[in-house]
């Protein structure tokens, strides 16, 4: 009967063993997979847990702001990501062009008996000895070494809220380590929770080079089973060592003993007191593992702790919030109250990593507490480090502040520091600049640069993202004629990544179309049938957008291609799509509205106005208007009435008859010249009444302001005579968006457009944002007196 039952309980524990082996080796394949690809933070969205490390590990910069040598003591820190972000976008978004998913899966659920057996018996290969099946990319290392963790050392206080990842124990060579396991293999089932923690302790001095080794070794396998089955009789401080001691013996993220030990920590959150909870809640930090459930917690008890709430554990707090990636929404506001209390008491540093935190957890405040952080950045600027300049950078492009004197002030650092700068940190910089609309040449030239020597150091995302912000920014080759090459040549070097990452590729080639230029090699491959059903698959309509935009420009600025070409079923398909969101937004807009109308009452009928979207792929509409070789307007599309002898309607237009007011002002201001009424003292206009006969002109070269507007189109001015042909007008109604801020020169997209309206044959006729938008509270007449210059001046 005792052997029945020996052979029984081996038996069910071999079972038990061989299944935990497959779903162990997978957890650890899933680790040493995300460790490889701490850089890519646009592939959030996966299994739960595993979106939590993807997103960990991609959703900031990684890379080159760590240092990757396995001794460093930010190893533990490379351990994130942005669906970069999530991607800014999914969550609120501006700029940000987010989204890749991972696909893999984890093995999370085992019941809690088969774990402690199998975690004792377990025999699956190490982990690092897994990563030869892992997805094979070359392995760019960082640039530049950067300590996020750096604000720990401005404050003794930290030390008892985080751990000190520069201070490692003392290492102790294999051979001592041999009698440790000795111990735990005679002791077995006799060990206590106080020895189990010493045992640990002891472990987690190894050599690390040798950790590998010690983490295939049955015993210690054996040690880890005691350590769970000891785990509620394990004191606080002992449970806290514990968990210190696996981020020396640099325990996978994903081993699933972490998910029991976070299910007692969080069972002890109402006992802990908020250091001790901070100061868990960074060991995990340095573990590299998500732990939501004990956020909960943790963020639960502050609203219990408020008032012992000081700067350290406030910088702290949002450090974690920022590598949780979330903020719960009632913790917002009393961080937000919290942080203008302290603000004035924070070091350069700190500020850096609150604005990280904020920016990593996609948390808004209010806009007057973003400028009041910024100011107080402004004022530690000179000593800031580079890190944490960017993190500002960061969070201003989330929130779109537009916050003058800062950028007054990058004006003059990024130039000073960009010799010292990584990768990461000037496509931060770029693309806070384009986000804002903000171009500087001093900040671009310096970081165009130094880009080429860093060019092996980017990441496929790194160098599209640059190329998108100085496309956008209009940047021209010839003012760094090695900076476009470079990252173009970066991107042929990484094109396997683009088939796990289409949307980077087309973000780049966008920004190089924006300036005209065209790697033949790259956009066969993104138009591609095989590389297009692949950016399908997304189910994105950005990408389909930016698909959209790279083959209508090819279209028009490479006659002669001969490469792939998106087929005509998806062109209008997208285009379709585009022309509804346009239906039910920008034609919608006032300025749009009055500028179609007054064009219709200035030509004559609706039927010589046509508002759509000449050009699909520039994403946005135009009011077309045809003119014949002597300047009679001629029809764009048939009018919307049946009646097509009716006249058009004039309603409100009587008062004409009697003539109009007009000054010397309006005079000079709709002839775009200077006020002949003006001089060095501000006189009054002289006013004078005219009551037109038949047929007489009031303006030579602008409008007929008389009542025969009401029955015939404007008459032709002279200059019009020499016109041999009919000419196609598209008139433009920008916004503010569409130009830099402070400025009148076009952005990348809007400037692209321009110039393919102009290769499609097309005069065009903007109406500028600043110049209509103050027609709009004018006279009608006046409004078409200002059309009449626009449509007839650009001929």
């Amino acid at each position: 009967m005792m052997a029945a039952r020996v052979l029984c309980r081996h038996g069910c524990r071999v079972s038990s063993i061989r299944g935990f082996r497959k779903k162990y080796s997978q957890a650890q394949h899933v680790n040493v997979k995300l460790k490889e690809e701490t850089d890519h933070q646009e592939e959030e969205k996966t299994s739960r847990e595993i979106n939590f490390q993807a997103q960990y590990r991609l959703y900031y910069n990684p890379a080159s702001y760590y240092d990757s040598s396995r001794n460093s003591a930010n190893s533990h820190s490379q351990t994130e990501n942005h669906k970069e972000e999530q991607s800014l976008s999914d969550v609120l978004p501006p700029f940000r062009q987010q989204s890749n998913r991972y696909s893999v899966s984890c093995s999370r659920h085992l019941s809690s008996s088969n774990k402690l057996l199998d975690l004792a018996f377990n025999k699956s290969t190490d982990p690092d000895k897994t990563s030869v099946l892992q997805f094979h990319k070359r392995t760019i290392s960082p640039d530049v070494k950067v300590n996020p963790r750096a604000f720990f050392k401005v404050r003794t206080e930290y030390a008892s809220l985080s751990l000190d990842l520069t201070q490692r124990p003392d290492p102790i060579e294999w051979v001592e380590v041999l009698p440790v396991l000795q111990k735990v293999s005679l002791l077995k089932g006799k060990m206590k929770p106080s020895g189990v923690s010493q045992f640990l302790v002891e472990l987690s001095r190894l050599d690390v080079d040798k950790m590998p080794l010690l983490r295939s070794d049955q015993r210690f396998l054996m040690l880890l089973r005691h350590s769970v089955e000891h785990l509620r009789l394990f004191s606080l401080p002992e449970l806290l060592e514990v968990l210190r001691s696996f981020v020396w013996l640099e325990m996978p993220s994903s081993h699933p003993i972490f998910e029991t030990y976070e299910e007692e920590l969080s069972r002890r959150a109402k006992q802990m007191t908020l250091q001790e909870l901070l100061f868990a809640a960074d060991l995990w930090r340095c573990i590299g593992r998500q732990v939501p459930q004990f956020l909960e917690h943790l963020y639960a008890s502050v609203h219990l702790h408020l008032g012992q709430i000081r700067v350290p554990e406030l910088v702290q707090l949002f450090y974690i919030v920022g590598e949780g990636r979330s903020c719960p929404k009632e913790l917002v506001r009393p961080l937000e109250h919290l942080l203008m209390h302290h603000l004035n008491l924070l070091h350069p540093e700190e500020v850096g990593t609150v604005c990280l935190g904020l920016f990593k957890s996609q948390t808004s405040v209010s806009e007057s507490t973003v400028t009041r952080i910024v100011d107080r950045a402004l004022s530690l600027v000179s000593e800031m480090s580079d890190f944490g300049i960017v993190n500002v950078l960061k969070y201003m492009r989330f929130s779109y502040l537009f916050h003058k004197a800062w950028l007054d002030a990058m004006a003059q650092e990024i130039p000073r520091r960009s010799h010292r700068m990584g990768v990461q940190g000037l496509m931060h910089v770029t693309l806070t600049c384009s986000a804002l609309h903000y171009r500087n040449d001093g900040i671009l030239s310096a970081v165009a640069e130094r880009i080429p020597s860093l060019a092996p150091h980017c990441r496929s995302k790194d160098s599209c993202k640059l190329l998108w912000a100085f496309g956008s920014l209009g940047f021209l080759p010839t003012q760094s004629p090695s900076f476009y090459p470079s990252l173009t040549e970066a991107l042929r070097q990484r094109k396997a990544e683009f088939q796990r990452y289409p949307e980077h590729l087309l973000t780049g080639l966008l920004g190089l179309v924006f300036i005209s230029q065209f790697p033949e090699e790259l956009v066969a491959l993104a138009l591609s049938p095989e590389f297009v059903n692949l950016a399908l698959k997304r189910s994105q309509l950005e990408l389909k957008k930016d698909l959209l935009t790279l083959d209508g420009a090819v279209a028009l600025e490479l006659p002669q291609w001969t490469g792939p070409r998106l087929s005509c079923e998806l062109r209008e398909e997208v285009a379709e799509m585009l022309w509804e969101f346009a239906q039910s937004d920008v034609c919608q807009k006032p300025e749009v509205v009055e500028a179609e109308s007054a064009l219709q009452d200035l030509l004559g009928g609706e039927q010589f106005v046509c508002k759509r979207m000449i050009l699909p792929h520039t994403r946005s509409i135009d009011l077309e208007v045809h003119l014949d070789s002597t300047g009679q307007p001629l029809p764009v599309h048939p009018p919307c009435s049946t009646h097509k002898s009716a006249p058009p309607s004039h309603q409100g237009w009587e008062k004409l008859n009697t003539g109009i007011t007009i000054t010397d002002d309006l005079i000079a201001q709709l002839c775009n010249l200077k006020n002949p009424a003006r001089s060095s003292a501000i006189k009054a206009p002289s006013l004078q009444r005219f009551l037109p006969d038949e047929g007489e002109k009031v303006f030579e070269s602008v409008l007929d302001l008389t009542s025969g507007i009401i029955e015939k189109p404007v008459k032709p001015i002279s200059a019009l005579q020499d016109l041999k042909r009919s000419v196609k007008v598209a008139i433009q109604v920008p916004t503010r968006n569409h130009y830099f801020t402070q400025s009148q020169q076009l952005l990348g997209l809007h400037a692209m457009k321009r110039r393919h309206l102009k290769m499609a044959g097309f005069k065009v006729v903007e109406l500028g944002f600043h110049e209509w938008s103050q027609m709009l509270r004018k006279s009608r007449t006046e409004k078409l007196a200002y059309l009449h210059c626009k449509i007839y001046d650009c001929l």
